[in-house]
């Protein structure tokens, strides 16, 4: 057992637990969809900006469910929005599976957005305020690393299901996450800093809560925080969206020719890369800083997305590069918990966090579809290595923001 990890209580880890549990299970759901994407256009008849587009619905409505969840866990709690997004997002998904056209599938994904939404804006808070400052880079890296492990079951589960069942049955799967929070309303309570805070103020109204992002001294933070978040998720979604569809695109229509078994089998090397890079870029940012474990992941993804999406049409090159991809590609997530945490008071940080993260989710709702309507026009392949450019400019955003590493969160604006 490493030393530092004799540090954190049996609570801590359990909060960690919770967080994790519904990040990976949030992403698994999500990702079905990716999965599920060929056999979804296939039956509606639908192109590939029309299938990018109902991805980017979700997106949208996850933006204003995280908003919305993080304003309900600064006033009722964190683990009780916890609890809320996950029933949310589960409950949804398998109605998804009942959809006979196109709008109860927009209505069904829409729904599902507020839940994913909702759900990192409340797990990342609960795990910054349960764990200490000196290894909050780590705490929020491992809960990060829930969503390869659930992009990885989600692959398994569309390569088991779609060849012998349809889409349908994949999206009825996703009502297992409602079983997680059973647990979780029973064992994980509020965090001390949030009772004390709490008792101390009373709730904060949104207007407030607003007001106070947006004059001095949260201004500066909250616009380059937004921007930041912004340029990174859109390159993400725009990215990882069609990476499944990617793969199984034959390679005169500038996809890599695979299977859709072939594809799911060769997105999980990909995960497993993610997974490490979301755990090791918190000890990174721990050891070395949030901004430059930050830019230099990005800067890594910039590099290798390109080679692997124009130079990358052999599947052994695919399979090897996948994993670098994955932990270049997914890996700087990590930051976003614990710096966005770190930048904002008690008494607003789940609302500022979550309306930061989210604009910047909003606002990379329409990267599917404008891939989409890239790849109809010049391949997957060349749509898909044009997000490299909004990996460079998060990058650049990202020096506006301040090193926030190892310091205590603050209670108080200027505290």
């Amino acid at each position: 057992m490493m030393a530092w990890s004799r540090e954190i209580s049996r609570r801590q880890w359990q909060c960690l637990g919770a967080a994790l549990l519904g990040w990976m299970l949030d992403g698994m759901d999500i990702m079905l969809y990716a999965f599920a994407l060929s056999a979804i256009r296939a039956e509606f008849g639908l192109s590939a900006a029309g299938a990018g587009a109902l991805a980017s619905v979700t997106l949208v409505a996850s933006a204003f469910g995280g908003a919305v969840f993080g304003f309900l866990a600064d006033r009722f709690g964190r683990v009780r929005a916890l609890v809320g997004s996950i029933l949310v997002y589960s409950i949804f998904t398998a109605l998804t599976a009942t959809a006979r056209g196109i709008p109860e599938l927009v209505l069904w994904r829409a729904l599902v957005g507020l839940g994913l939404g909702g759900e990192w804006s409340t797990g990342s808070v609960l795990v910054s305020e349960t764990w200490p400052a000196a290894h909050r880079g780590k705490a929020i890296g491992f809960m990060q690393s829930g969503w390869a492990i659930g992009y990885i079951l989600a692959a398994l589960c569309a390569a088991a299901i779609l060849p012998r069942f349809g889409w349908r049955m994949l999206f009825v799967i996703g009502i297992l996450p409602a079983l997680v929070t059973v647990w979780i309303r029973r064992a994980i309570p509020e965090p001390e800093l949030w009772r004390v805070q709490r008792a101390k103020s009373g709730p904060v109204p949104v207007r407030t809560a607003l007001g106070m992002m947006i004059r001095p001294p949260l201004l500066g933070r909250t616009f380059f925080a937004t921007l930041t978040t912004t340029c990174v998720l859109f390159a993400y979604w725009g990215l990882f969206t069609w990476i499944p569809t990617f793969l199984s695109t034959p390679i005169e229509k500038g996809g890599a020719g695979l299977s859709i078994v072939r594809s799911s089998t060769w997105v999980i090397p990909m995960q497993i890369g993610a997974f490490f890079g979301y755990t090791l870029f918190g000890f990174a940012a721990d050891r070395f800083g949030r901004r430059p474990a930050f830019i230099g992941f990005l800067l890594g993804a910039a590099i290798l997305v390109p080679v692997y999406c124009l130079a990358g049409r052999n599947p052994t090159v695919l399979i090897l590069l996948g994993p670098a991809v994955g932990f270049f590609g997914h890996g700087y997530f990590s930051a976003f918990g614990a710096m966005l945490s770190e930048l904002f008071p008690t008494r607003i940080r789940a609302t500022a966090q979550g309306i930061a993260y989210n604009t910047g989710r909003g606002v990379s709702a329409f990267a599917p579809s404008l891939i989409g309507a890239v790849a109809d026009r010049s391949g997957l392949g060349l749509a898909l290595a044009c997000t490299s450019a909004f990996f460079v400019l998060g990058a650049l955003a990202s020096l506006f923001l301040p090193e926030t590493r190892a310091t205590e969160l603050p209670a108080e604006v200027g505290s």
